[in-house]
C-alpha cells in the first residue's frame, strides 16, 4: 500500500531528486528539442523558443526517463520519445493560450500576446508534426499508437472542456472525466513508452500508465486549487485566469454546489462573463474560502497522488522509484 512508501512529509516535497536523477536524460532531451524546433522560417524558432525556454517544469519528458530508470533501462530510444511528449505538450499549450485569450504563461507574456493568435496556433501545428516526424523516427507501432492516441484524447478534452466552459451544471464527475483526457492522458503516455522501450510486458505498461494517469490529474486538480488559493503569490500565469474564462474547474463546482441561493446567482453571472472584475474575483475567491474548496481540491488530488504511489509501490525500492514517489508529492503540494 501507499502508506509503506511515503517517504517524508508532503510540505518538504521537491522535484528535486527526480531533477537529479534525470539530468543527463534531459541534456539529451534539450538537445533534441533544440534541434528539432529549428526551420529555414525564423518565426518558428522564436515562437517555440519563446515558450520551451519559458522555464516550465519540464515535468512531462522527465517522467519518461524516470520510467525507463525505475526498468533500469540501458538505451537511448526514450530521449527522442521524451522530446515527442514535450513537443506535445507544447503544442498543447499554444493552442489552449489562442483559445483562452491567456495574456501569461510561464511568468511572462503569452506567445499569441508576442507573435500573434495566427502564428501561435500554426507554430504548434508545426510541433505536433515535428512529434510525429520523432515517433516514426523510432520505428515502434506500438509507440506510435500509444502516443497519437494520447493527442486525440488530449484534443477530445480540449473540446469537452471548451463545451462545459461557463455551464453550471458540469459535474465533478464530468470535470474528472475532462481533465483525464486533456491533462492525464499525457502524463500516462509519457509514462507506459518507457515500458515499450524497455520491453516489458503488458502489467508493467499498465502500472506505469496508471500512475502517470493518476498524477496527471492530481498535478492539474493542484493547478485548479492554486488559481483561487488567496494564499498563493505569483503561480506564472495571471491570477484568476480560470475564473475570468468561465472555467468550471473543481472549486467552482463544489463553491457552487454548496452555496446558497443568492451565492449561486453570483457564479452564474461570473460564469456566464458579466462578473469579472477585480473584486468579483475577490468575492469569488471568498465564498471558495467560506466552502473549503480549495482544501477539498486538494484533498481530491492526494487521492489521485496516492493513487500514483500505489500503482508504482512492487517495483523495486530505487532511487528512480523514490523520485517518481516524491514527485507525487509534489504534485500536491506545490503552490506553483
Amino acid at each position: 500500500m501507499s502508506a509503506t512508501v511515503h517517504t517524508l512529509p508532503r510540505s518538504e516535497a521537491s522535484l528535486g531528486p527526480i531533477l537529479s536523477l534525470t539530468a543527463d536524460g534531459m541534456n539529451q532531451v534539450n538537445s533534441i528539442i533544440l534541434d528539432r524546433m529549428q526551420s529555414k522560417i525564423p518565426l518558428i524558432p522564436a515562437l517555440a523558443g519563446h515558450l520551451i525556454a519559458g522555464g516550465g517544469k519540464r515535468l512531462r519528458p522527465m517522467l519518461t526517463l524516470a520510467s525507463g530508470a525505475l526498468l533500469e533501462y540501458g538505451g537511448t530510444r526514450h530521449h527522442k520519445l521524451a522530446a515527442v511528449v514535450e513537443f506535445i505538450h507544447t503544442a498543447t499549450l499554444l493552442h489552449d493560450d489562442v483559445v483562452d485569450g491567456s495574456d501569461m504563461r510561464r511568468g511572462k507574456q503569452a506567445a499569441n500576446v508576442v507573435f500573434g493568435n495566427p502564428a501561435a496556433v500554426l507554430v504548434g501545428d508545426f510541433l505536433f508534426s515535428r512529434s510525429f516526424e520523432l515517433m516514426t523516427e523510432d520505428g515502434s507501432i506500438k509507440v506510435l499508437k500509444i502516443l497519437s492516441n494520447a493527442s486525440a484524447i488530449i484534443a477530445e478534452g480540449e473540446v469537452d472542456q471548451l463545451t462545459a466552459q461557463r455551464q453550471l451544471e458540469t459535474t465533478e464527475e464530468r470535470y474528472l472525466q475532462i481533465v483525464g483526457a486533456k491533462t492525464a492522458a499525457l502524463f500516462a503516455a509519457a509514462c507506459r513508452i518507457a515500458a515499450v522501450v524497455a520491453e516489458r510486458d503488458q502489467d508493467t505498461e499498465e502500472k506505469l500508465d496508471a500512475y502517470g494517469r493518476n498524477l496527471g490529474v492530481a498535478f492539474q486538480l493542484a493547478d485548479d486549487a492554486i488559481d483561487y488559493d488567496s494564499e498563493v503569490g505569483e503561480s506564472g500565469k495571471d491570477k484568476g485566469d480560470d475564473f475570468r474564462e468561465g472555467k468550471m474547474t473543481l472549486p467552482v463546482i463544489l463553491a457552487y454546489a454548496r452555496g446558497t441561493d443568492e451565492e449561486r446567482a453570483f457564479w452564474t453571472d461570473a460564469m456566464k462573463g458579466k462578473r469579472t472584475s477585480d473584486e468579483d474575483l475577490a468575492h469569488a475567491i471568498k465564498l471558495i474560502a467560506k466552502y473549503d474548496a480549495v482544501n477539498a481540491t486538494r484533498e481530491r488530488a492526494r487521492h489521485y497522488a496516492d493513487r500514483a504511489i500505489d500503482a508504482i509501490s512492487g517495483f523495486p525500492a530505487n532511487a528512480a522509484r523514490a523520485a517518481m514517489i516524491e514527485a507525487a508529492q509534489f504534485a500536491v503540494a506545490r503552490r506553483f
